[in-house]
């Protein structure tokens, strides 16, 4: 579980940094908005099942309350999700 949680939180953070960094600078800089509808779409989806695997590895490993905020809040800031995925990592392959 640990494992698909991870790889899902590296897909959805990827998936955020490409909206950010690449489809909306070519929305709004050359004024084609295609790129962010479909990272868009896919990077909800993406979300959403990043939320359903936090709450599980939630019950499953039973982390703490303030752990599972730091992974949500985590998540919404670019770049972050990167350094909880290592830490994660070291954690459980230990």
């Amino acid at each position: 579980m640990i494992n698909i949680y991870r790889k899902t939180a590296l897909i959805e953070a990827v998936s955020y940094l490409i909206l950010l960094f690449v489809a909306m600078p070519m929305k709004y800089i050359f004024s084609v908005p295609e790129p962010v509808k479909y990272f868009g779409w896919l990077h909800g989806v993406l979300f959403i099942l990043f939320i359903v695997l936090l709450l599980s590895c939630w019950i499953k490993y039973r982390w703490s309350i303030m752990r599972v905020a730091g992974f949500f809040v985590g998540s919404l800031l670019p770049f972050v999700p990167f350094i909880f995925e290592k830490k994660l990592k070291e954690e459980y392959d230990a």
